[in-house]
Formats: structure tokens, C-alpha cells, sequence
């Protein structure tokens, strides 16, 4: 990621994310998501996907297509698909995610490591993919599960954020989602993490995040959605 963002002189990653298509609509989106995708990928350097399109495209169908027209103009793709599941299911979850193209997945450290998230680490690793981990995600009500008070393996109180920021590090994560709608949390997990962990931020512009501040709390990429996608309109 370091060096296509290095090469692309952005650290913007595009939320494809459009709302929800009727039936009409769908027959458009595809091609509405390329001409999207032809229009900034200059200045973007990945691209992250969600359900928005997986389900009304499909994952070897349109999503596919899209997932080769970015790699095309030498972006990454990232499925923001919160892994939560137990391990065998997550394996199968990375299978066929890794087998449509895409670079890298989203997983929440929730579900643990031993039959969790260890055979979705596993998986990346045979195939030299990546996998980002949620630490505290952008919404108002993300404070309830992330910022919550809970106690590691030695008993002592900590925060959920700042728990998940020391699992990133053990698992060696290749990313961690922090919300740019907190640059409170964003700098206490920079100062766990140091260098070894970059974070993503989400939130910016819709959900009131200001990427400057952002960026000066310890972000290294800005995840950007509706900002984009609504400019077209």
C-alpha cells in the first residue's frame, strides 16, 4: 500500500460505496461504478468494497470486473467485509474473496484468534494478501462496543480500542480502521501501534470527519465515500 500510495501521491482510499440501486437502477450500476472508478483513479490509491455492491453485482460477477479495471490502473482493492465468524468459516470467507482478486480483507478482532482469526491470517499469508483489523469504527454509537471498558489477560482495565490496537500488533495486521470522527482515539492508537501498524480512517466529510485532523492524529489513509460518489450527482 505504502508504495502505491507513494507512487499515486494520494492517500485516499474510495469508499465504492453507492446507496441502494432499484431494480431499474441496478441495470446501471456496473457501469455507473466504472465510469466512477475511470474518473479518480488518478487520485486515489485503492479502493475499498462493501455489501453495497457484492450483493445487487455479485462477487464473480460485476464486483469481479471492477476488481480488475482497478488493478488495471494499478490500485489495491480491499473488501470491507467485518470477518466475524469462527475460523473455518472465515477461511472459506478469504477463499473466495482472495480468489475474486481483491488484496486485502476486513476483519473484526472480536471473534479472537485461535479458530477465529488465525486460519483468516493463514490465508493471507499463503497468498500474500492482506488483512486490516477494525479498532474503532466512525459512527456515533461505535463508543458502545469499541470504547467500552473491558480487562486483558492480566486483569487489568483498559479500553476495548486500545486492546484491539496490541492485537493488531500481535497478529502483525497489514492495517487497523479507526474513524477519522475520532482523532482522540486515532492518536492513542498511533501511540500504541508506532509505525509497525498504519491506520485507516473512514468518516470523513458525511459523518463530520475532518481529515486534517485526522491525518495530524496519526492517520496514514483516508477512507472517502458519499463525498465522492455524491459529486457526481
Amino acid at each position: 500500500m505504502a508504495q502505491v500510495a507513494k507512487s499515486k501521491k494520494s492517500c485516499l482510499v474510495l469508499a465504492l460505496d453507492f446507496p441502494f440501486q432499484s431494480k431499474q437502477e441496478r441495470k446501471n450500476l456496473l457501469t455507473k461504478s466504472q465510469d466512477l472508478l475511470d474518473s479518480v483513479s488518478p487520485y486515489i490509491c485503492a479502493v475499498k468494497f462493501n455489501h453495497h455492491l457484492t450483493l445487487p453485482l455479485g462477487v464473480f460477477d460485476g464486483v469481479q470486473k471492477l476488481i480488475t479495471k482497478a488493478q488495471d490502473a494499478d490500485l489495491l482493492t480491499i473488501m470491507d467485509g467485518k470477518v466475524n465468524d469462527i475460523g473455518s468459516t472465515n477461511k472459506v470467507i478469504a477463499e473466495y474473496y482472495f480468489d475474486a482478486g481483491f488484496d486485502a480483507l476486513i476483519a473484526n478482532p472480536f471473534v479472537g484468534w485461535e479458530e477465529g482469526l488465525k486460519p483468516l491470517f493463514d490465508v493471507a499469508a499463503e497468498q500474500q494478501r492482506g488483512i486490516i483489523l477494525l479498532g474503532y469504527m466512525s459512527h456515533k454509537g461505535a463508543n458502545e462496543g469499541y470504547g467500552q471498558a473491558v480487562f486483558d489477560s492480566t486483569e487489568s482495565q483498559t479500553k476495548q480500542y486500545l486492546l484491539f490496537a496490541k492485537k493488531a500488533l500481535s497478529f502483525n495486521a497489514d492495517g487497523i480502521v479507526v474513524g477519522a470522527t475520532v482523532p482522540d482515539k486515532i492518536c492513542e492508537i498511533r501511540q500504541v501501534l508506532g509505525d509497525n501498524v498504519p491506520i485507516y480512517s473512514p468518516g470523513v466529510g458525511e459523518q463530520g470527519g475532518i481529515a486534517e485532523q485526522a491525518l495530524s492524529a496519526g492517520t496514514k489513509y483516508l477512507i472517502v465515500g458519499r463525498n465522492i460518489i455524491n459529486a457526481q450527482k
